[in-house]
């Protein structure tokens, strides 16, 4: 990893906001945003049910098969897989069931490392995940971990997915959620836990602009742009979004 290029990591749970989130800061700061979540969620579509049995060499060696990479800045960033833009079709909640399930795999999550870590090393990241400071950028000078209540997290999925137009179970979706949770949180490689030097941010009572403001706050108050990037950060635009 390129310790000359900053980053700044967001994780937590699912329906946190982290995504949103990301977005923003990425705009904020003018650096590229990396959706690892989209990352995981785009193997498991591709690899399809089932693919956590696979001989951990034989999904290797599948993973290797696509490769990812960024375009763009701030929200008008978008990951692509082998040259193609990741598009909805991974936002469904099968889909992050299946995510949640190859995220078990070490294989998968080591592939998908490398593959996050390479880049950190061709531009500044606001990288959001489940493990980006405590795993794949350790070094990163700004961390911050989001959480909030289930059934808060429950109701923001629900709207977020019925403003695609999916029509959603809220008692089943609150179940998947929690199901998630126990599965990210008790997994044996790289479980949900925050780092030890990340900010705790509880979102359940906070919008997204309190939010946002919180970590640039955060970041202001412990050297801002000098101790990130000189002259990479514009705290005073991102001001604007507190």
């Amino acid at each position: 990893m390129n310790a000359r290029l900053p980053v700044v990591t967001l994780d937590g749970p699912a329906g946190v906001g982290k995504t949103t989130l990301a977005r923003h800061m990425a705009e904020s700061l003018a650096w590229a945003y990396l959706d690892t979540g989209a990352m995981f969620r785009c193997l498991a579509l591709k690899l399809g049910p089932d693919a956590e049995l696979l001989p951990e060499a034989d999904l290797r060696d599948r993973c290797a098969g696509w490769t990812f990479s960024i375009m763009g800045k701030g929200r008008a960033a978008a990951l692509y897989c082998n040259g193609r833009p990741v598009g909805d079709e991974v936002r469904a909640e099968e889909v992050g069931m299946l995510a949640a399930r190859i995220a078990t795999v070490p294989a998968v999550r080591e592939v998908l490392k490398t593959a996050q870590r390479k880049m950190g090393e061709a531009a500044p990241l606001v990288a959001e995940g489940r493990d980006m400071g405590l795993v794949v950028f350790p070094d990163a000078k700004f961390k911050f971990f989001l959480d909030a209540a289930s059934e808060v997290r429950a109701k923001r999925r629900r709207r977020e997915l019925e403003q695609r137009g999916e029509q959603v179970d809220p008692a089943l979706l609150t179940e998947q959620i929690l199901r998630r949770d126990d599965m990210d949180r008790n997994r044996v490689t790289a479980p949900l836990r925050p780092a030890e030097d990340a900010l705790l941010v509880d979102t359940s009572r906070l919008n997204i602009d309190e939010v946002l403001a919180v970590m640039l706050r955060h970041i202001d108050e412990h050297g801002g742009a000098r101790s990130l990037s000189e002259g990479t950060i514009m705290l005073n635009k991102a001001k604007q979004h507190g």
